[in-house]
């Protein structure tokens, strides 16, 4: 299974691009700024979520362009074609419209076809950054792998500023309201726990058939900051009530959660190794979701400026293990000399100034 004639329509830098005749290697090759990146955050969107940028969809929308931005793709599936598109319009430039086969559908229904994994440079600093990107990011591996998580990581963020903007009011908010809020908070909270844990549960033993080089192995450990279960949760948050009127915001709950990371050999956190060390894991985890994500479905691995980062050996491991990923893989580089091993089997596609042209 494989996405083949990609169109992107008035799309960051591409007024009208197309990617045809794809394989399982795909390789992008420009200068920098020349629009590679672009084409990963669009196919990107080809799933729930806000893509790998997070950007707004407005900033999406090619500058001087009066209408939205489309995103299509075929998703060739025994011998069949499934059309895949993402849009937006001007007149509604803050929603993200979604169609398969033509009919009107939802973000979340595009994960039932297609599991998209990616890894760029602005992931670098995981292990040493704020906890709410280690969140975002199990969040965003385990929609890829259950896509109704993207639904309830949104309905519980929604209560949990309802339940914020409560705590904060001069008025002391009655109880039968906290009681509403907090009863949706604990219905999609615990549910987005037990994803997580799935998901780290999951990821840990993957991890452990890896083998541990040349790539450091982690170790992972899924740290609730409240009880994982809908009683725990519930009662969790109506004794801290008080507290949280205080503080005029909720105090525990999954959105303060977190993702503990260890070098497994060495037995050090990740945030404390090498930078070395903290790409290698983070190819190792990205690797081993990607073969799990792409069981069942389509998987989609995105990797941006990851071969030039890498020294010759594993590189040559990274290739090899992405042969056998059944996933389709995207890469981007500057300069095609760090895919020269696996050129022959590769689709090559030169970007120039927001023009793509086949290699």
């Amino acid at each position: 299974m494989a996405l083949d004639r990609i169109s992107l329509t008035d799309f960051r830098n591409h007024g009208s691009t197309e990617l045809g005749d794809t394989a399982q290697f795909n390789l992008l090759v420009g200068e920098n700024g020349a629009g590679k990146t672009n084409i990963l955050e669009a196919l990107s969107l080809l799933a729930p979520g806000r893509g790998l940028r997070r950007a707004a969809l407005g900033d999406m929308v090619r500058n001087g362009s009066d209408a939205g931005f489309g995103v299509g793709a075929s998703l060739l599936q025994d011998g069949e074609a499934v059309r895949l598109a993402t849009y937006s319009e001007s007149a509604n430039p803050g929603r993200r419209r979604v169609r398969i086969n033509g009919a009107e559908s939802s973000a979340t229904s595009l994960g039932e076809w297609l599991a998209v994994t990616w890894l760029t440079p602005a992931m670098d600093g995981l292990f040493t950054g704020a906890a709410g990107d280690r969140r975002r990011y199990m969040d965003r591996l385990a929609l890829a792998l259950e896509p109704a998580h993207a639904s309830h990581a949104a309905r519980y963020e929604g209560a949990l500023r309802e339940r914020n903007r409560l705590l904060s009011d001069l008025r002391e908010p009655e109880s039968a309201w906290l009681d509403a809020i907090e009863a949706q908070m604990v219905q999609h909270g615990s549910a987005l726990m037990a994803g997580r844990a799935r998901l780290v549960e999951t990821l840990a033993v993957r991890l452990a058939e890896m083998p541990a080089e040349p790539f450091a192995r982690p170790a992972l450990t899924y740290a609730p900051s409240a009880p994982d279960h809908s009683d725990g949760l519930s009662q969790a948050l109506y004794d801290n009530r008080k507290r949280d009127r205080a503080a005029q915001r909720t105090l525990l709950g999954p959105h303060r959660d977190e993702l503990e990371v260890i070098h497994a050999a060495k037995r050090v956190p990740a945030a404390q190794s090498s930078t070395g060390e903290q790409k290698a894991m983070l190819v190792a985890m990205t690797l081993a979701h990607a073969g799990l994500a792409a069981q069942g479905r389509a998987g989609l691995l995105l990797l941006d400026e990851v071969a030039a980062h890498l020294d010759p050996v594993r590189r040559a491991a990274l290739f090899e293990q992405l042969r056998s990923s059944g996933a389709q893989v995207w890469m981007t580089g500057t300069e095609p000399a760090p895919f020269s091993s696996i050129a022959t089997e590769s689709a090559v596609w030169a970007v120039t100034a927001g023009s793509v042209t086949r290699a």
